[in-house]
């Protein structure tokens, strides 16, 4: 059955971005959320989610210093190796480095046990933090276990993006179906404000499963959700958790 998620990233990440998540998953304008862990606000969020029945998923954060509780020895100093790695070139994420493929499975199941261990069991989905977690060594190493609900590259049509790279995101899409569950399209509430798009999301969520994410921390996402241009515009979709996918 087709259905609209509005995932909203961040959760957990300062008490600002929760509160304000928390605030459109009660009013019925997000479905679902993506936390991250060893931030400033990632034990408080976990039991607000818990207390209010929130679909949480795992943000992956390969690429942000953490600013929580204090993760030492072989994990942090992995966590640290890989931002470092990851800021010195926006395409470092599509290189593949053999040296530090440890470091990825590392960081990534030292955020896994730890979302487990805050949560109380297993996050609805992954997806990535600045959306790293479809770099090459996350993609290549098989690091995301193989059956879970993983998020897509964005969704864009011919004339948007160069015809290559369309493929490439086609190519790459079709090797993550191939051992996780997917969305039918994923977009940006942001970039969909901006151009003017949102008809977009709306007519595709009519026939097949869409993500839409959004970062309510921003004002004009904010005020967008929580108006009454959301329910005009929405009406008539199922709005669903990550959980239903």
């Amino acid at each position: 059955m087709a259905m609209l998620i509005i995932n909203a990233d961040d959760w957990g990440r300062c008490r600002a971005e929760t509160d304000v998540e928390l605030k459109c998953f009660r009013a019925g304008r997000i479905t679902s959320v993506s936390a991250m862990v060893f931030m400033a606000d990632s034990e408080r969020a976990a039991e607000l989610a818990k207390e209010h029945g929130v679909d949480v998923g795992l943000h992956l954060n390969l690429n942000q210093c953490y600013d929580g509780r204090g993760l030492g020895g072989a994990s942090g100093e992995a966590h640290e190796r890989l931002a470092a790695y990851l800021k010195k070139s926006k395409y470092a994420v599509l290189l593949y480095r053999p040296s530090l493929q440890e470091d990825f499975r590392t960081v990534f199941q030292s955020q896994w046990d730890e979302f487990v261990r805050i949560y109380g069991k297993e996050p609805s989905h992954v997806d990535g933090h600045q959306h790293r977690h479809l770099c090459a060594n996350v993609l290549f190493g098989d690091v995301i276990p193989s059956g879970a609900k993983v998020r897509r590259n964005f969704s864009f049509w011919p004339g948007e993006k160069s015809a290559l790279n369309r493929a490439y995101r086609g190519w790459m899409d079709r090797r993550l179906a191939r051992r996780y569950h997917l969305t039918d399209y994923f977009f940006s509430l942001g970039e969909c404000l901006k151009a003017n798009r949102l008809n977009r999301v709306v007519e595709s969520a009519r026939s097949a499963n869409v993500e839409m994410m959004t970062h309510p921390i921003h004002e004009v996402e904010k005020n967008w959700l929580l108006s009454n241009a959301f329910e005009k515009t929405m009406g008539g979709l199922r709005l669903a958790p990550y959980a239903a996918l």
